[in-house]
């Protein structure tokens, strides 16, 4: 049922669907016609796709759920995996009868996984995906989860936040932010970032989740990496038309996967964005110009 109506860039109304083991799959609703889904990657919620969401809902109607353990939806529940997502996703489409998606980071993940087992998938839009095609990925990551980790059970959401940064999230950094990150010390990136956490939770409003929420989620975002890993070859039967977005100053490994991916998608074409990075389709990137090729790809 819809629910409260808000002004995020764009008015939206909430709706939920309830998933398969029975969780509640919540979401933001905005604009009219054809319906597409967008999926967020880690460490974020449907908040984050406020202004992709209102560039595409003069042409689309939009809807952009808060995956599980995040805000509008349920827990992530005890047998979490790729397949508690994709169930999700299609318990989404059989509400909505929304048969495109758009996904980004570990939200293109799971579009793909979804896009290989659900015929309802027309067309997928997939943004730098962190699809381990030769383990370079999850050598990457698995060197610094035992420390997030750690801090995340003791409550350290500060200090978990500068690990990621320090250890992953840099990559993604613009270039001339990257040293001054590298040579930064970690006790002044905590204090920043405790700093940020309570301005944060002092301005969240209606149905945004705190940053103090998210983070402890991208726990969950590395299990689907682990589990997706080696898997390149299954998705030689994709029937779903592909769109490959990346841009030209992300990290050389997300570009690496396009390519495999291009490879082996039987229906697939690739957009590079000049000048974007990974976080493009985000409300702190550059969403009209992400929007410009889905508009183009989904009509």
């Amino acid at each position: 049922m819809p629910g409260n109506t808000h002004n995020v860039a764009k008015t939206y109304i909430t709706g939920s669907v309830v998933s398969k083991d029975g969780t509640t799959i919540g979401y933001r609703q905005l604009g009219s016609g054809q319906g597409i889904i967008l999926l967020h990657g880690g460490a974020n919620a449907s908040q984050n796709y406020s202004k992709l969401g209102a560039a595409l809902s003069d042409t689309f109607t939009v809807y952009v759920p808060d995956r599980r353990g995040r805000g509008l939806s349920g827990p992530f529940g005890n047998d979490y995996g790729m397949h508690k997502e994709v169930e999700d996703v299609d318990a989404l489409i059989k509400k909505t009868d929304a048969h495109y998606i758009f996904g980004l980071s570990t939200g293109a993940l799971i579009a793909l996984k979804a896009a290989l087992e659900l015929p309802s998938i027309h067309k997928a839009a997939l943004y730098e995906l962190p699809l381990d095609v030769d383990n370079s990925i999850l050598t990457m990551l698995s060197s610094f989860m035992p420390r997030f980790d750690r801090e995340i059970a003791e409550g350290k959401v500060a200090e978990a936040m500068v690990t990621l940064l320090k250890d992953f999230g840099g990559v993604f950094l613009p270039g001339y932010l990257q040293p001054l990150v590298a040579i930064t010390p970690r006790f002044v990136l905590v204090r920043l970032f405790t700093g940020l956490l309570r301005r944060d939770a002092e301005h969240v409003k209606g149905d945004d989740v705190p940053i103090r929420a998210l983070i402890p989620t991208f726990h969950f975002d590395y299990q689907l990496v682990v589990e997706m890993s080696g898997t390149l070859e299954t998705f030689k039967t994709v029937c779903a038309h592909v769109l490959l977005l990346g841009g030209s100053a992300s990290p050389s490994f997300l570009k690496h996967t396009l390519d495999a991916l291009n490879s082996v998608l039987p229906n697939v074409e690739r957009v590079e964005l000049p000048g974007l990075g990974h976080g493009a389709a985000l409300d702190g990137g550059k969403p009209k110009r992400v929007a410009q090729e889905l508009r183009s790809f989904f009509l």
